[in-house]
């Protein structure tokens, strides 16, 4: 179901049409009409960060070469799997992403861009295309659609100012003026919707804390499940407006997985359900379906390597460690934060709480069915997102080619507290996630057959994500900086501004 009316997105408002049917005919009207100046590329590159090309319009025939051809760029500065002597790239807009700049002073419309090689065939290494190549792949295998969405959580950091001073540790939906920055992330929010983003929420978050006269406030952005192709666009373009905004109010933005010990760290949990013909598979009968359950016994087995995409700096494995609310054990549960993968609560009540809290509405239909998730909690700031999100696509569809599924499902599902002396037992079964970039590529090596299969992952790209792990030598580091907060400081700084 498409719902034009509201959108924040300028082009879809004046378009009348949704981004998936954006044609180049209809960028070029909206560029004439609207006295665009400006034309942007964007993509991202190894580090997860969006590159930018600006092209001015010169004339009509001008635009309608770029929008076509695209344009070349040198793919050994974008990527470390490719060489120097044969780097040209073309880099091409997708036009359901485009959408205003607003932050440039001269009209800019903005595209991000796939990547094609010297043939004009996509680039298989590419994480935009490999993200595509899993969907697809899911596609084929289920006959079912793979969406996601993620929880973009960061950190904000100005000056302190002494008023009204935030409870440590405390700072879960607060408000202000003990929140100080919550109308930084609403204007945040509106940008993002004018940028395509299809946002659920926001809200400040746990964590929040005073140091050498700054204020450091964690807040979250929240999305609604889409494509996960789209997913990973809005995820990209979400933390590149973030950051562009907090840098013309003065503020400092991290997105982090840890920053100090003994704070909260940030995660980039990430939501994913199962569609099929516009209904939502993840349940049956008011209960989890063996389609949902099947998708979490991929991940279960898939887990360790899972890592490999989503954790991918040192400081990740100083947020992943046991007893803290970041999952350490292989397991999952309902509305349990302490497990791998949860299962939020989902409205699966027979009651109808509209009319509960307001007497005089009717009864109302709606088919809160399409609400419910399952939410992969290790993933962190530093993930590249797309290969995050082609990494939880093949996990799923791993859990349909599974011959025992249900039986791992069954076998790793937790509905206690793990950590408890009682359940000693339960714990010691269940398997750990990786310690160290070094252990997970050593995960991602020994299961890397699952995400070659049906060619998504080309065997170039699990090389050079093995080989940059490898980089980081932090087998023993967590040990090593325990008593070390000068070494954990700097490490912190090293990493400060990842993904």
């Amino acid at each position: 179901m498409t719902n034009l009316e509201m959108n924040a997105n300028m082009l879809v408002d004046y378009l009348q049409k949704p981004t998936t049917d954006f044609t180049k005919e209809d960028i070029i009207r909206f560029i004439r009409e609207k006295q665009i100046r400006m034309v942007d590329f964007m993509y991202p590159a190894a580090d997860g960060r969006l590159k930018t090309l600006n092209f001015v319009i010169n004339d009509a025939t001008y635009l309608d070469t770029i929008l076509t051809c695209g344009e070349r760029v040198d793919g050994s500065s974008l990527f470390p799997f490719i060489e120097a002597g044969s780097s040209d790239l073309y880099v091409v807009p997708r036009f359901r992403t485009a959408f205003v700049d607003p932050f440039a002073e001269i009209p800019t419309l903005t595209m991000l861009c796939s990547f094609f090689n010297k043939d004009g065939e996509p680039l298989e290494s590419a994480p935009e295309y490999t993200l595509h190549k899993a969907c697809e792949a899911f596609r084929n295998v289920t006959g079912m659609e793979f969406e996601a969405m993620g929880e973009l959580e960061y950190y904000v950091i100005a000056p302190e100012t002494g008023l009204f001073p935030a409870t440590d540790q405390r700072g879960y939906h607060e408000s202000a003026p003990f929140a100080k920055f919550n109308d930084f992330r609403v204007k945040c929010m509106h940008y993002i919707a004018m940028a395509g983003g299809m946002i659920k929420y926001g809200h400040s978050e746990v964590g929040n804390f005073t140091r050498d006269g700054k204020i450091y406030e964690q807040n979250e952005i929240e999305f609604l499940p889409t494509r996960a192709e789209d997913a990973a666009d809005q995820l990209l373009v979400a933390k590149w407006i973030i950051r562009n905004l907090a840098s013309q109010y003065g503020y400092d933005i991290t997105f982090a997985p840890k920053i100090t010990v003994g704070k909260a760290g940030s995660g980039l949990h990430v939501h994913m359900r199962i569609m099929k013909e516009g209904k939502n598979q993840m349940l049956a009968d008011g209960q989890l379906s063996e389609t949902a359950r099947k998708a979490i016994a991929g991940m279960m087995e898939l887990a360790p390597s899972i890592t490999a995409f989503g954790n991918i700096n040192p400081t990740s494995y100083f947020r992943l460690v046991p007893h803290q609310e970041a999952p350490t054990n292989i397991c999952w549960g309902d509305r349990n934060r302490s497990v791998l993968v949860r299962v939020p609560l989902g409205w699966t009540g027979k009651s109808d709480m509209s009319v509960i809290a307001n007497p005089l509405e009717p009864k109302n239909a709606y088919d809160t069915t399409q609400k419910q998730t399952v939410e992969m909690r290790s993933p962190d700031g530093s993930a590249n997102i797309y290969q995050l999100m082609a990494g939880l696509a093949v996990a799923c569809r791993h859990g349909f080619e599974m011959e025992e599924a249900l039986k791992v499902a069954e076998e790793t599902y937790v509905n206690v507290n793990i950590h408890k002396e009682e359940h000693k037992e339960k714990l010691n079964r269940l398997r750990q996630l990786p310690d160290s970039c070094a252990a997970s590529a050593a995960c991602l090596q020994e299961q890397r057959a699952a995400f070659e299969k049906h060619n998504v992952f080309s065997s170039k790209a699990i090389d050079g994500i093995i080989q940059y792990l490898q980089s980081f030598n932090d087998a023993s580091l967590r040990q090593e900086l325990e008593n070390n907060p000068q070494g954990m400081a700097e490490l912190v700084e090293r990493y400060f501004y990842c993904g």
